[in-house]
């Protein structure tokens, strides 16, 4: 099993059903040292997907004061390649350490 940090629209159970094809169980968490910021979405699977042309993105701070909230799920190997199709190319996804110690995935921007 895997985890992934979400802070935008894979919170929405809409994209979860067409992503995952269920909806995902999941806690609130916190990622350390890193800012939000939004970009302009071009896709349209995931304009589609997510009624939002608007997405958060992440950006590394490295500052302690810097925090963003989200949602940490519990998913599979399949199902994390299915959120890698899903985040167009500005993504990237990473393996960081929330702030309660757990380490999840996240996708930020390249």
């Amino acid at each position: 099993m895997e985890n992934l940090f979400s802070y935008g629209t894979l919170q929405k159970e809409t994209v979860q059903l067409k992503t995952f094809g269920r909806l995902l169980k999941g806690c609130k968490e916190v990622l350390p040292r890193y800012r939000l910021d939004y970009i302009k979405i071009k896709d349209e699977f995931v304009l589609q997907t997510s009624k939002e042309s608007i997405h958060p993105i992440l950006f590394y701070s490295g500052k302690k004061a810097d925090e963003v909230n989200g949602t940490a799920f519990t998913i599979t190997h399949s199902e994390l390649l299915k959120a890698d199709n899903y985040e167009v190319d500005e993504y990237i996804r990473v393996e960081e350490m929330l702030k309660s110690g757990k380490k999840a995935w996240v996708y930020i921007a390249k």
